[in-house]
């Protein structure tokens, strides 16, 4: 920072830092402290008592997979959730020690070695349940010695999913106790998680329904003499609509990365915690030129923006290549210097033009918002969403990865991912 208090252009806190330089003039911001700061704010709601994982899947929800992770477990994450094998190696790969569960199924053939890897799988119907056990059978009996990596453990831990009204996936109640007892009979297999998922966590009806039949398949588990592991059907919707009790887990996603869902209803009990997240995310980029044009000048493909009075156009370095796509128009706005101005033509893949006609202070070295805060305005996920009739959970995981991330703790850059890799600032403890 200089010494008036003012933050200095984007390269020169990259530089400063000993950090790789921006490789465009477009980029994502992530605010690790906001990251850290929605996982306090989950942890202080739900009591010390319950665990709070962390989901970070579909690159932490755009954020960026390692970074996320790294955050949330220094925060005090119990584990990391994630919903492919691909996603949990990368994890390891990256140093990451922390218990992961993979939330969807993976080949039989791989369950050694991530077993191997300390990963905590998922069996969402009795025959999936039963393949899981064979290849881990297989796997003793024919001797095999998966390679172990730092953490990991020689025990197979599953959860087991339960239908209750998502019709995704999951085992019906009558047959969860047959499935937990094939895993109890098992050798170095063990029954750790029996979950579901709330299919409309606004809806207080259907997310008791939901509930309760989990319940059915906990008292199942019991009667059949099975001790019962760790319950969670809560993720962000039931945790801030107060629709789902916590049970012994909640899972963390949206509401870590300071969004929440749009139709949401927040309960009374959480409304505090609600105003307490912060988005972490931030859209920027500066302009590739701006141009005086005439009245009438078409800009963009097919013509169909034309200027109606003398004006100034700023095309900038973003299209929807980088997720910033066409269903954002028509009606989109950017920030620059404070105020919001509009969208001149059609999004491209790589460029998209804004009119700045009545902001003459924005300039070649000015920073254009298009997701996140300048000044005292702001475009939220949620507003992207409403333009495209989606979810904010799209409009973040929709950001490409050819947009660099530029992370920040304070005021300080402390470190950068592009297409050719990650530079980390590793003595701070949240990466």
């Amino acid at each position: 920072m200089n010494a008036d208090g003012v933050r200095p252009p984007i390269e020169e806190q990259l530089r400063q830092a000993g950090l790789p330089p921006l490789p465009r003039t477009a980029w994502l911001e992530i605010d690790q402290d906001a990251l850290a700061g929605n996982l306090r704010t989950v942890r202080d709601l739900v009591g010390p008592r319950v665990e709070v994982s962390a989901v970070v899947k579909a690159d932490g929800y755009g954020h960026g997979l390692e970074v996320a992770a790294r955050t949330f477990v220094a925060g005090g994450a119990g584990r990391l959730c994630v919903a492919t094998l691909d996603e949990a190696l990368a994890l390891r790969r990256a140093g990451i020690t922390a218990p992961v569960l993979i939330l969807f199924s993976i080949p039989a053939a791989e369950v050694p070695a991530a077993a191997a890897d300390g990963f905590e799988l998922v069996a969402a119907d009795p025959d999936l349940a039963m393949d899981i056990l064979e290849a881990w059978r297989r796997r003793d009996v024919a001797g095999r010695d998966v390679p172990r990596r730092p953490g990991s453990g020689r025990e197979l831990l599953i959860h087991l999913e339960v239908e209750t009204g998502l019709t995704r996936a999951g085992i019906k109640p009558e047959r969860i106790a047959e499935a937990a007892g094939a895993i109890s009979e098992t050798t170095g297999v063990r029954l750790v998680g029996i979950w579901s998922h709330l299919a409309s966590a606004e809806d207080p009806a259907v997310s008791a329904e939901q509930e309760r039949v989990l319940l059915v398949a906990a008292a199942a588990l019991s009667k059949a003499g099975i001790p019962s592991p760790t319950m969670h059907m809560a993720a962000s919707g039931g945790l801030f609509a107060g629709t789902s009790r916590h049970q012994g887990m909640v899972r963390a996603g949206l509401c870590l990365y300071g969004e929440l869902a749009q139709d949401l209803p927040v309960s009374a009990a959480a409304a505090p915690a609600a105003a307490l997240l912060r988005p972490a995310m931030t859209l920027k980029a500066r302009a590739l030129r701006i141009l005086d044009v005439a009245p009438g000048t078409a800009v963009g493909y097919g013509g169909r923006w034309r200027a109606e009075r003398p004006s100034r156009i700023a095309t900038l370095p973003v299209g929807y290549g980088d997720g910033w796509i066409r269903g954002y128009q028509p009606g989109a706005s950017a920030l620059v210097e404070g105020r919001r101005v509009p969208l001149a033509g059609t999004v491209a893949m790589d460029a998209l033009a804004v009119d700045v006609t009545d902001v003459p202070s924005a300039g070649m070295e000015s920073e254009f918002v298009l997701l996140g805060s300048h000044g005292e305005e702001r475009i939220s996920a949620e507003e992207l969403a409403r333009r495209r009739n989606t979810i904010s959970w799209e409009v973040l995981v929709g950001m490409a990865h050819r947009l660099p991330r530029v992370y920040h703790s304070g005021r300080e850059v402390r470190g950068i991912r592009t297409m050719v890799g990650e530079a980390l600032v590793r003595e701070d403890p949240q990466v």
